[in-house]
C-alpha cells in the first residue's frame, strides 16, 4: 500500500507542474483579446476573464498538487498512467474558456478541448467567424501544443529528468525510438525546433499569399500540428467561397505542409543535414509516397469517369478540360494528404457529390492507416501497416516453404523482434475492436447510417476530424456518443494501452 502512495504521489506531482506550466500558457490569448477588444468578435472583460479564471485555477491546482506530493521513481506503469491522465486534466482545464466565454455546456467544451489537444480537429461549434477571436486562437493553440505531444512541450520546459524516458514512450508515436542526436532531452529539443521553423515558416508563407494574419497565425499552428482547426465552418473552402485570389495556392501550400507534418521527424532532420536520402531509404517512407500516389490517382481516376472525361479521352479523342482536371487533381491530392495525415483540413465536405463512392470507402481506409511514425500525424501508421503486411507475406512464404526455412522479418535491414510483431498485431485487433464499439454506439444512439455511424469512431480513433456525419448532427448527438468519441480520441492519440491501463487497478500499486 505504501508502494501504491508513492506511486500516486509521483503522479499528482509530476501533474502538477504539468498545470502550473498550462496555467502560463492559458495567458497566451490575452494578447489576442488586447488586439480585437471590443471587435465584432466579443473579444472583450468575459473572454479576457475566462482565461484569467482558467489560468489561476490550473496554477492554484498545479502548485498544491506540486507541494503536497512529492516525486519518486517512476515505473513504464507509471509513466502510462501521468500520461493519459494529464491529457484528461489537461483538456479538463482547457475546456473553461469554452464555457465561460463560449457559453456552452461542458461537456460540449470538454469535447472541444479534447479534439484540440489530440489534434482530432472534430469540432462541436458552429458559425466560428462570430465566435471571440481569443478562443479561435486558443482552439488553435491546443492542437500546436497536441502536435509533438504535450508532454514532451513540459519536459523541454522544465528539464526533469527522472522517469523522462519512460513518459516520452507512453506519449508513443510522436517521437521516435531512433533519436537524431545523443541524449533524449537534445533529442527532444532538435525535434521542436524543426516543428516550431515549420510553423513559423507555415505563417510567413501563408501572410505572402495574402491570407488574413490572424487566419495565417491559426492555420500554421494546426496544419504543421496535423490537427485541422479552422476559423471557419468551411475550413479552408472558405477562401475559394469568398473569391480570394490566391485560393489555389493556399490550398497547395497547405496540402504540402501536412504532408511535411505526417512525416517522421527524423526524416527532416536528415535533410537538414543533407542526407536527401532520407527521402526513399527506409521502408514506412517509400510505403508513404506510394499511399499518396495510388489513393489520388484511383480517386482521379473515378472522378474523371463520373464525369465522363474518361470515356471521352480514351473512347472519342476528346481533349479533358485542363481546369475541370486541375479542380479535381487539387481537391484530391488535398483531401488525400490531410486525411492521411489526419489533418481534418477540408477543401469541401468529404461526403459530398464530388467524391464517389470508392472515394469515400477509401477515406475510411486512410483514417486507419493515418501518418509516418515520429510525425505529428495520429492513425495506425504507415510503418505498423507495412510490417503487417510483411508478415502477411511471410505466412504465405511459410506455407509455400519448408518448416525450417528462415522466415526473420527484416524490417530495413534489421531483423524485426517477434515481441514487437505480436504487439502491433495485438495493437491492430483493439483499434478494430474500438472503431466496432463505437460504430454500434453511434448506430445505437441516433438515426444515422452504418456509413456515418462507423465514420465517426474512425474520425475519433485516427485524430482526423471530418466524418459522414454533419456538423449540426454531431452538435446535436447524443451525449453517450459525445462520451465515446472522446474515449476514442484520447485512445487514438495515445495507442490504446495508456488510457485502457487507467483501468487496471494493479497499475497503480
Amino acid at each position: 500500500m505504501r508502494n501504491g502512495f508513492r506511486q500516486i504521489s509521483c503522479i499528482l506531482h509530476f501533474i502538477g507542474n504539468l498545470l502550473e506550466i498550462l496555467g502560463l500558457i492559458l495567458l497566451f490569448p490575452l494578447i489576442v483579446v488586447l488586439v480585437h477588444w471590443g471587435g465584432e468578435e466579443g473579444d472583450g472583460v468575459i473572454t479576457a476573464a475566462s482565461f484569467v479564471i482558467a489560468s489561476l485555477i490550473s496554477f492554484s491546482l498545479g502548485m498544491i498538487l506540486r507541494h503536497e506530493f512529492k516525486p519518486a521513481a517512476l515505473n513504464p506503469a507509471g509513466s502510462m498512467l501521468i500520461c493519459a491522465l494529464s491529457w484528461l486534466i489537461v483538456s479538463a482545464i482547457g475546456a473553461l474558456p469554452f464555457v465561460i466565454a463560449a457559453r456552452s455546456n461542458y461537456l460540449d467544451a470538454y469535447f472541444e478541448a479534447m479534439s484540440g489537444f489530440t489534434t482530432t480537429g472534430i469540432t462541436i461549434f458552429s458559425e466560428l467567424h462570430k465566435m471571440p477571436r481569443s478562443l479561435i486562437f486558443w482552439r488553435a493553440i491546443t492542437q500546436w501544443l497536441g502536435g509533438i505531444g504535450i508532454l514532451s512541450f513540459f519536459l523541454v520546459l522544465t528539464f526533469q529528468a527522472g522517469g523522462a524516458h519512460h513518459i516520452i514512450g507512453a506519449e508513443s508515436h510522436k517521437i521516435s525510438s531512433r533519436r537524431p542526436a545523443p541524449g533524449l532531452f537534445h533529442t527532444i529539443r532538435i525535434i521542436w525546433t524543426i516543428y516550431v521553423v515549420l510553423t513559423l515558416l507555415a505563417v510567413v508563407v501563408l501572410a505572402i499569399e495574402r491570407m488574413p494574419v490572424f487566419d495565417a497565425v491559426c492555420h500554421g499552428l494546426t496544419s504543421v500540428a496535423t490537427g485541422g482547426f479552422s476559423p471557419y465552418d468551411s475550413s479552408i473552402g472558405y477562401y475559394y467561397q469568398t473569391g480570394h485570389p490566391h485560393y489555389r495556392l493556399i490550398e497547395y501550400t497547405l496540402a504540402l505542409i501536412m504532408m511535411l507534418g505526417g512525416i517522421n521527424f527524423l526524416i527532416h532532420y536528415r535533410i537538414l543535414t543533407k542526407d536527401f536520402k532520407a527521402l526513399w531509404d527506409n521502408v514506412e517512407i517509400r510505403y508513404w509516397w506510394r499511399l499518396i500516389a495510388v489513393f489520388v490517382i484511383i480517386i482521379m481516376i473515378e472522378r474523371l469517369y463520373r464525369t465522363g472525361a474518361f470515356e471521352a479521352l480514351f473512347m472519342r479523342g476528346v481533349a479533358v478540360d485542363l481546369v475541370d482536371f486541375e479542380r479535381s487533381f487539387r481537391h484530391s491530392l488535398f483531401q488525400v494528404i490531410s486525411i492521411l495525415t489526419t489533418s481534418g483540413f477540408t477543401t469541401m465536405n468529404i461526403s459530398s457529390d464530388f467524391f464517389g463512392v470508392a472515394a469515400k470507402q477509401l477515406f475510411l481506409v486512410m483514417m486507419v492507416i493515418g501518418g509516418c511514425v515520429g510525425s505529428t500525424a495520429g492513425g495506425f501508421k504507415v510503418l505498423r501497416i507495412a510490417i503487417l503486411n510483411r508478415l502477411m507475406f511471410r505466412e504465405i512464404f511459410k506455407l509455400r516453404t519448408s518448416s525450417k526455412a528462415s522466415t526473420g522479418l527484416i524490417i530495413d535491414r534489421k531483423i524485426l523482434p517477434e515481441e514487437e510483431a505480436h504487439r502491433i498485431a495485438a495493437l491492430f485487433f483493439t483499434w478494430m475492436a474500438l472503431l466496432l464499439f463505437g460504430g454500434v454506439i453511434t448506430a445505437l444512439f441516433s438515426n444515422h447510417g452504418p456509413w456515418a455511424s462507423f465514420s465517426g469512431m474512425f474520425s475519433a480513433m485516427g485524430n482526423i476530424g471530418p466524418c459522414y456525419i454533419s456538423g449540426p448532427d454531431m452538435i446535436d448527438i447524443h451525449p453517450v456518443v459525445k462520451l465515446t468519441y472522446i474515449f476514442g480520441m484520447l485512445a487514438g492519440r495515445l495507442e490504446i494501452l495508456p488510457v485502457l491501463l487507467l483501468f487496471s487497478g494493479k497499475a497503480w500499486r
